[in-house]
């Protein structure tokens, strides 16, 4: 029905940046709020960044200033921009999206997550 598809993640050293892409596909009707979360060993999924359909942003505050989250409405997609990473980065990100799918009668936005991608930080 809808899949959430990301990519981008990888190794990099303290400082660097990365550029996380996520885009949904299959039968959509309509998409709501995007946004991205992680995942670090041993710890609790955390929300990371979120942009609702009319472009306002929320951000972690570990990561204001140097994360920027984007959207293209044309393609479904989701960036997500860091900067200045640091070895606390480390996690795996995941994509999420509150989609309505045709094939829901009833037009619902339900929630949709990526597989993960993978971040590494080194110091």
């Amino acid at each position: 029905q809808v899949q959430l598809v990301e990519s981008g993640g990888g190794s990099v050293q303290a400082g660097g940046s990365l550029t996380l892409s996520c885009a949904a596909s299959g039968s959509i009707l309509s998409v709501g709020v995007m946004g991205w979360y992680r995942q670090a060993p041993g710890k609790e999924r955390e929300l990371v960044a979120t942009i609702t359909y009319g472009n306002r942003k929320e951000y972690a505050d570990s990561v204001e200033d140097r994360f920027t989250i984007g959207r293209d409405y044309t393609k479904n997609t989701v960036y997500l921009q860091m900067n200045s990473l640091k070895p606390e980065d480390t996690a795996v990100y995941y994509c999420n999206a509150e989609v309505s799918s045709t094939s829901d009668p009833y037009r619902r936005l339900n929630d949709y997550w990526g597989q993960g991608t993978q971040v590494t930080v080194s110091s």
